[in-house]
């Protein structure tokens, strides 16, 4: 048997629900894509945590896969758009703490028109910095880089849709926490009136 045809007895009987068959097709390639993957990756725990991403994401695509591809290009494919949204979502991660940096320093930036004041206020950074990463995504693209939501669905590879939930989650959030804010700091300020 060929190395090939053991991949796709291996990817057969993975798809049929046998996971010690998944685990042998790790065990087969997971040193060359490691290998891949720490030589575009700096830091080992970030390759080692995007190699996890990578045979996540592998096992969920492995229903689209064609058996008359050969599996290893397949997965290395599977890898590099992996590495490729790693580096993405560290380049955003980046190009948001160097505009935090510089709205830090005195710019002032509008940030959701009618939605929201101003963003060039201490208090609002730290909540936007503590959205969940999926929400601070959409944020940071559609307002800070001023990105469309159809631009943001292809950058983020995701349907417009869910676009759309997750700019309104965030902010919603983002509302929330002003709120709560307000109400909070009235109650304080009642406080040192009396």
């Amino acid at each position: 048997m060929s190395e090939q045809e053991k991949y796709i007895e291996l990817v057969g009987l993975t798809r049929a629900g046998d996971d010690e068959a998944y685990g042998e097709l790790y065990e087969k390639t997971v040193t060359d894509v490691y290998r891949t993957v720490r030589f575009l990756i700096k830091d080992a725990t970030d390759a080692e945590d995007l190699v996890q991403e990578i045979y996540i994401q592998a096992y969920r695509s492995l229903e689209r896969y064609d058996s008359n591809r050969d599996f290893r290009p397949w997965l290395m494919g599977v890898t590099m758009r992996q590495v490729q949204n790693y580096r993405r979502r560290r380049l955003m991660q980046f190009r948001f703490s160097q505009r935090v940096e510089k709205m830090d320093m005195g710019m002032e930036m509008d940030f959701a028109g009618d939605l929201i004041n101003k963003l060039a206020n201490q208090p609002l950074l730290e909540h936007v910095r503590r959205l969940p990463y999926k929400l601070q995504q959409v944020i940071t693209l559609h307002y800070l880089s001023e990105h469309t939501q159809e631009e943001i669905a292809v950058i983020l590879d995701i349907p417009i849709g869910t676009v759309k939930s997750r700019i309104h989650a965030a902010l919603t959030k983002l509302r929330q926490k002003q709120r709560m804010r307000s109400e909070f700091g009235g109650k304080v300020e009642g406080l040192h009136e009396t």
